[in-house]
């Protein structure tokens, strides 16, 4: 008898460490995906910031004028681009930030 509720009760253990496992995995890869899709963002607008100082000869002013002139989309209550240009002819300096639900 002894036996058969050792047995019952780490199956039922093993069960629960299972799907506590599955859940905690879940979760990590929601948390990559989300991740991933900033630096998506990121990596499109660094993308387009070099294909207009290749065609124009400036790097884009701000935000507004890749999303006008380059095809970038942003969805504006998920992330927050912060776009700092130096000069015309510099890099500017592009961060994406996820925001808060």
């Amino acid at each position: 008898m002894k036996k058969k509720i050792f047995t019952r009760l780490a199956v039922w253990t093993a069960v629960i460490l299972g799907v506590l496992g599955f859940l905690a995995s879940i979760s990590r890869l929601s948390a990559t995906q989300q991740d991933g899709g900033r630096q998506q963002l990121e990596k499109a607008l660094r993308r387009a910031a070099v294909a207009c100082y290749a065609a124009e000869g400036i790097y884009p002013p701000d935000v507004e004028y890749l999303q006008q002139h380059y095809g970038i989309q942003i969805d504006e209550s998920r992330y927050g681009v912060f776009y700092e240009v130096f000069a015309e002819n510099l890099m500017p300096e592009i961060t994406v930030v996820e925001l808060q639900p």
